[in-house]
């Protein structure tokens, strides 16, 4: 129990002294980034979606039809 107790230890000291941490403002900037780009591609994949969906739909009604 000792070693874990200490590896923790360790990973936290390692963590405080070692770690070069990127700026809190890039941070967000990166986040706000990468959240406008994940829209926008959810947006994208819902629209290609939808044009198949009605594209094979519309397929389909002339095999039916």
């Amino acid at each position: 129990m000792a070693k874990v107790v200490n590896y923790i230890s360790d990973a936290f000291n390692e963590l405080k002294s070692h770690v070069t941490w990127t700026p809190w403002a890039e941070v967000q900037r990166y986040t706000i980034i990468v959240t406008i780009f994940t829209v926008i591609f959810s947006l994208a994949t819902w629209g290609a979606d939808t044009v198949f969906a009605k594209a094979l739909a519309g397929f389909f009604n002339l095999l039916n039809g």
